[in-house]
């Protein structure tokens, strides 16, 4: 064991296929290199070791690294490194005022920490709730919708008016919509149910009619779950990726979001820490790749996951351990979104 995880961390390194030699010179292992020669032989034929074409140096395989990665995927979180945690939920901080904006941040920030490319499951939230409806007057006939649902996410949209709609009886209305619409979710959402709005404003009867759909659908889109993908192009800087064909196959998967958010929600999404590696994935272009992600909590429940994709040449210690600070600054920011929202 102690020689395979010498090979597999010198590899991740070096990205150069591994030698006893190597490991005699750079590992204090208290043998010789003739005994680490037959213990690399005996690891290549119990698969945990590939021999390369190309020299008499041997490489990790799938194999190895599962066994790497779920000898220490239960690795503290106290290991944390505690400033960098503070400077992630700074940076996350400083720029997000909306939900859907820390998400897609986020992946943006995490892959130029890590110089992988990083993928970011927006919030999956069933049933969302209304907490709140305003309208504000823009001009003469334009009127500024917002809406707030209960977990802190904000929708912003505009429509026109065929008349002005004076400010005292846009207050109304405004009272009028969360004295309906409030705790109420996009499938307790309906036409029937408002219809009685109209005989209280029935001189706005055309425009209540027109806001009540653009209600419907910004309620709907919170409820849409979205994938953001951030340095796709970061994968060029690997030497595993030099052949072009490869990394085009690889790229075009990832820029295809309904099949990466495919592969995203094929796992569980309560598990903290999933990772998928080389031929464990299904799909082709990604047998040469491995898939970290963790998992972010609102009061408890997973909602969303964030992750990063690469060669399964991966320090994965050190990427978790990330994740995992990163899991945890988003499920604090979000919880704290969500107690402002309520209260």
């Amino acid at each position: 064991m102690r020689v395979l995880y010498a090979i597999i961390d010198s590899y991740i390194s070096t990205a150069e296929p591994i030698g006893s030699r190597t490991i005699s010179k750079a590992y204090d292992l208290g043998v010789s290199s003739a005994t680490i020669r037959n213990e690399m032989s005996d690891l290549e034929e119990l698969g945990y070791l590939n021999k390369t074409h190309t020299s008499s140096g041997r490489v990790p395989s799938d194999k190895a690294y599962r066994l790497y990665v779920d000898s220490f995927i239960k690795l503290d979180k106290e290991s944390m490194n505690k400033r960098q945690k503070t400077e992630i939920k700074d940076a996350l901080e400083r720029e997000n005022k909306e939900l859907d904006q820390l998400i897609q941040n986020s992946a943006r920030l995490l892959s130029q920490i890590t110089s992988y490319t990083a993928l970011a499951l927006s919030p999956q939230i069933k049933e969302t709730r209304i907490k709140h409806v305003q309208l504000l007057p823009i001009d003469d006939y334009q009127v500024l919708l917002i809406l707030v649902n209960e977990n802190g996410l904000i929708k912003n949209a505009v429509f026109k008016t065929e008349q002005t709609i004076p400010e005292n009886q846009l207050t109304a209305i405004t009272n009028m919509l969360n004295e309906r619409l409030r705790n109420k979710s996009f499938n307790q959402l309906n036409n029937e149910s408002m219809k009685d709005m109209f005989n209280q404003f029935y001189r706005y009867k055309n425009e209540i009619e027109r806001l009540i759909p653009i209600i419907n659908k910004s309620v709907e889109s919170m409820e849409d779950i979205d994938l953001y993908a951030d340095g796709i192009g970061r994968l060029l800087n690997f030497p595993e990726y030099k052949d072009i064909d490869k990394v085009k196959s690889i790229m075009s998967f990832i820029e295809d979001k309904d099949q990466l958010l495919n592969i995203l929600l094929m796992d569980s999404i309560s598990r903290d820490v999933h990772i998928s590696i080389g031929q464990e994935n299904i799909y082709a272009p990604l047998k040469d790749c491995s898939i970290i992600t963790a998992t972010y909590k609102l009061e408890g429940e997973t909602v969303g996951k964030i992750g990063i994709i690469g060669p399964t040449r991966m320090d994965y210690l050190r990427l978790i351990k990330t994740l995992r600070i990163f899991s945890d600054n988003i499920s604090e920011i979000i919880n704290n979104y969500n107690g402002s929202a309520k209260r």
